[in-house]
C-alpha cells in the first residue's frame, strides 16, 4: 500500500486540495482525462471537471457514506460526489427523506444541496473504467479514507455503499485487531467498540437498481436504520 503522509493535510480542507491535485494512479488519471475530452452526446456543452473529486460534508458529521468512485458522466462531470448520475438520484433522494440532505436531488456543484449530519467519501476519487479501479488504485487512495474516519470524531453510523467499500471500511475499523470480516449482505449491521455501527447496502448502482437487485425500499431501510441509531444515540446522550 503506498501510504500518503499525515503531515500532508492536518484538516478536511487540506485534505480537499491534496485529493483534487492526487496523480498517484497514472491509468486513473488519464482515462478520467479522456472521458472529460470525449463527452458523450448529452453533455456536450458541459466543461468537465475531470480532476479526482473531493469528499463532501462536515467536520460534525454522524452519518458517514462510502462508495465506491466518482461515475464517468456524473461526478468526473460536475465535481460533486454523486452528483449528476442515477445513483446520486436514489442517494440523495433518501437522505432528503430521512433528514440528511435539505433537497432530494443533486445535478450540479451549485444546486443548493447542504448536507446535514452527514459526509459522503468514497474509496477511490477518480473515476474508474468499467467502474473498475484495480487494487493498487485503491490502495493508492486508501489513507485519504483513513484520514477521514479517524477525522470525523462525531460518527455514529457508517454506510457501506457496495461490496468493495463494505472491505475497505472494515480494514480501517479493525485495525490492528483478529476480528473476523464477517460476510457482506445487504441491510448487515455491525457494531464498532460500542461506539458506532457499520450497515451494509447494495449500492445504488443502475445494475443494481435496474434489475432489482436493489428496491427503494431496500435502500431506504437501511438509511431509515441509520436515522434512528442516530437519533437514538441522541436521546440517550441527553438523559
Amino acid at each position: 500500500m503506498l501510504e500518503i503522509e499525515y503531515n500532508r493535510f492536518q484538516t478536511l480542507y487540506e485534505l480537499k486540495s491534496t485529493v483534487i491535485k492526487c496523480r498517484l494512479c497514472p491509468r486513473l488519471n488519464q482515462w478520467r482525462q479522456n472521458v472529460s475530452k470525449n463527452k458523450v452526446p448529452r453533455f456536450q456543452n458541459w466543461e468537465y471537471w475531470g480532476k479526482p473529486v473531493p469528499s463532501l460534508g462536515e467536520t460534525d458529521a454522524q452519518l458517514l457514506v462510502v462508495g465506491l468512485a466518482p461515475a464517468a458522466h456524473g461526478a468526473n462531470r460536475t465535481g460533486r460526489m454523486f452528483t449528476g448520475d442515477r445513483s446520486g438520484d436514489w442517494l440523495y433522494q433518501g437522505l432528503h427523506q430521512f433528514r440528511f440532505a435539505n433537497q432530494p436531488h443533486s445535478s450540479e456543484m451549485n444546486d443548493g444541496l447542504e448536507l446535514i449530519g452527514c459526509y459522503i467519501t468514497a474509496i477511490i476519487h477518480c473515476a474508474p473504467p468499467s467502474n473498475k479501479p484495480t487494487r493498487q488504485e485503491i490502495d493508492n487512495c486508501h489513507s485519504y479514507l483513513d484520514f477521514e474516519f479517524n477525522y470525523l470524531k462525531n460518527i455514529k453510523v457508517i454506510l457501506a455503499l457496495g461490496q468493495l467499500a463494505f472491505e475497505n471500511i472494515w480494514k480501517i475499523l479493525i485495525k490492528n485487531t483478529k476480528e473476523k470480516r464477517p460476510k457482506f449482505q445487504h441491510g448487515l449491521e455491525v457494531n464498532i467498540h460500542s461506539t458506532s455501527t457499520l450497515i451494509a447496502s447494495f449500492h445504488p448502482s443502475q445494475q443494481n437498481t435496474f434489475t432489482g437487485k436493489l428496491t427503494k425500499p431496500m435502500f431506504n431501510s437501511v438509511l431509515q436504520r441509520a436515522r434512528k441509531l442516530i437519533d437514538d444515540s441522541r436521546r440517550t446522550s441527553l438523559k
